[in-house]
C-alpha cells in the first residue's frame, strides 16, 4: 500500500469519527441556536453602525434628529441581551431534536425563567432593576449551559410521563400548558438552590463563576492567533477529506467568536477602543469564499480547456463568496495537487491580517456580522473601516492568486497532457 493510500485510509477512519461528532445532538443544538440569534444580532449590529457612523456629518444628523439613543436602545435589547435569546433557543432546539412531537417552546420559556432566577437583581433609586451585565456576551456560556440542562430535564419529564395529566375532554393546547407545570416548579426549586449556593461563594452568582472559570479562559484562547490558525487548519483539512469542516468546527468555536464580536460592538457603541482582533467577523471577512478566487483567476487564463470552462462557470458565484462550484468541480476534495493551498491558504491570510491589524495598519472589525452572499468588498463593509475593505480586496485579488499559482501550474500541465492524449486518441 502506497503512502497516499495509507493517508486516505487513515482519514477515512478519522472521517467516520468526525462525521459522528458533526451529528452530535448538542453540537447541532449549539449550531442551530447560534444561527437562530442571527436576526437580532444583525439588527443590533446595524443599529450600532448607525449610532457610531464613520461619516461625521451622518453621525451628527442621527444625533440631531434623536435617532442615536434609539439605535443604542436597539443594541441593548439585541446584542446586549444575547444571552436571553441563547437561553431560550438552546432548550427549545434541544427538545425538538429529542422529541419530534414537541416544538420546544415550553422548554425555552422554562430555560429563560431559570436564567433569570440565577441572575442577580440590583436596586437603583429605590427601584428593583435587572442589570444588563450578564444579559449580553458575558452571559452567553451560562445561557448555553442552562439551556442544555433545562432542555434535558424537560425531555426527561416528558419521556417518563412526570407531568400533570388532564382529562381527554380538555383541549390539547390547555393540556399541553399543564404538562409543563410540574417540571416548572422542580426547575424553579433547583435553580433557587443553585442561586443560594453561589451567593455563599466569592463569585456571588453562577454567571460570574461560569464566566471566570470557562468563558473568559476560552475567549482568551479563542482570541489568540494560534487558536485561530488551528481552527482554520482543521476546518480546511476536514473539507479536503470530504467532511463538512464548517459544520464540525463552527459549533465549537462560534460561541466564543460571537462573544468576542459582541465585546467589540459594545465598545463601538460606548465610543471606546475595540478590545479584540479576532472574532467571527474577522474570520469571515479574511476567509471569504475560502480564498478560492485566486484559483478561478488562473483557470480563466488557463491553456487547459477543462479548467478554462470551469473558471467561467465558477467566476460569478465566487464573486459572491459561493465557491462550491470550484471546490467540487475541480475537484479540490481529495485532490493532492491542491492539498497545501486548499488547507493552508486561509491560515496564511489570517496570519497576515492579524499582524496588519496588530500593527494598526488595518482597523479592528467592529463585530458586526458579515452577510453571506454579498459580493467581494461589499461583504467587508460591515467591518466599519475602509482599511478592512482594502484588506479583503488585497487578499482575494493579489495574495490569493500568488498562493495558488505554483500548484495550479502543476495541475494545468497534467490536465494539458491528458487533453492532448485524448485528442490524439480521438484523431486516430
Amino acid at each position: 500500500m502506497s503512502f497516499k493510500d495509507k493517508v486516505m485510509e487513515f482519514f477515512g477512519k478519522v472521517g467516520e469519527i468526525f462525521g459522528k461528532v458533526g451529528q452530535n445532538v448538542y453540537l447541532k443544538t449549539i449550531s442551530n441556536t447560534m444561527m437562530g440569534t442571527l436576526g437580532p444580532v444583525m439588527v443590533g449590529s446595524v443599529a450600532v453602525l448607525f449610532a457610531a457612523f464613520p461619516v461625521v456629518s451622518v453621525k451628527t444628523f442621527f444625533a440631531n434628529v434623536g435617532l442615536t439613543p434609539i439605535f443604542l436602545a436597539i443594541n441593548s435589547v439585541t446584542i446586549g441581551a444575547l444571552a436571553l435569546y441563547v437561553s431560550f433557543l438552546m432548550a427549545k432546539n434541544l427538545v425538538t431534536f429529542k422529541l419530534a412531537s414537541d416544538d420546544g417552546a415550553m422548554a425555552g420559556a422554562l430555560s429563560l425563567m431559570a436564567f433569570l432566577i440565577i441572575t442577580p437583581l440590583a436596586t437603583m433609586n429605590k427601584a428593583t432593576v435587572l442589570p444588563t451585565q450578564w444579559l449580553g456576551a458575558a452571559g452567553v456560556f451560562s445561557a448555553m449551559i442552562i439551556g442544555a440542562v433545562i432542555g434535558r430535564i424537560y425531555v426527561l419529564f416528558q419521556e417518563k410521563g412526570w407531568t400533570i395529566k388532564m382529562p381527554a375532554s380538555v383541549p390539547p393546547n390547555v393540556s399541553k400548558a399543564f404538562d409543563s407545570l410540574f417540571p416548572a416548579f422542580i426547575i424553579a426549586a433547583i435553580f433557587v438552590v443553585i442561586r443560594l449556593c453561589f451567593q455563599a461563594t466569592s463569585y456571588g452568582n453562577m454567571h460570574a463563576f461560569i464566566y471566570g472559570i470557562i468563558q473568559a479562559p476560552l475567549q482568551g484562547i479563542g482570541a489568540s492567533l494560534p487558536a485561530t490558525i488551528l481552527t482554520s487548519f482543521l476546518m480546511q483539512l476536514l473539507w479536503f477529506f470530504g467532511i463538512h469542516g464548517t459544520n464540525v468546527i463552527n459549533p465549537i468555536v462560534q460561541p466564543v467568536r460571537l462573544a468576542l464580536d459582541a465585546q467589540n460592538t459594545a465598545a463601538l457603541a460606548a465610543g471606546t477602543a475595540l478590545p479584540n482582533i479576532v472574532g467571527n467577523a474577522f474570520f469571515s471577512i479574511v476567509c471569504w469564499g475560502g480564498s478560492a478566487l485566486g484559483l478561478i483567476f488562473w483557470m480563466l487564463r488557463s491553456k487547459s480547456k477543462q479548467y478554462r470552462e470551469l473558471g467561467k462557470i465558477a467566476l460569478v458565484p465566487a464573486l459572491f463568496g459561493i465557491t462550491e462550484p470550484v471546490i467540487f468541480g475541480t475537484p479540490l476534495v481529495f485532490n493532492f495537487n491542491f492539498f497545501f493551498p486548499f488547507v493552508l491558504n486561509n491560515s496564511i491570510n489570517l496570519t497576515l491580517a492579524y499582524f496588519l491589524t496588530k500593527m494598526g495598519i488595518v482597523a479592528r472589525c467592529a463585530g458586526i456580522q458579515p452577510i453571506f452572499g454579498l459580493p467581494l468588498g461589499f461583504h467587508a463593509m460591515v467591518g466599519g473601516s475602509l482599511s478592512i475593505i482594502i484588506l479583503q480586496l488585497f487578499i482575494q485579488l493579489v495574495l490569493s492568486p500568488i498562493e495558488w499559482y505554483p500548484w495550479f501550474k502543476k495541475a494545468e500541465r497534467e490536465a494539458l497532457k491528458q487533453e492532448q492524449a485524448t485528442e490524439a486518441e480521438v484523431a486516430k
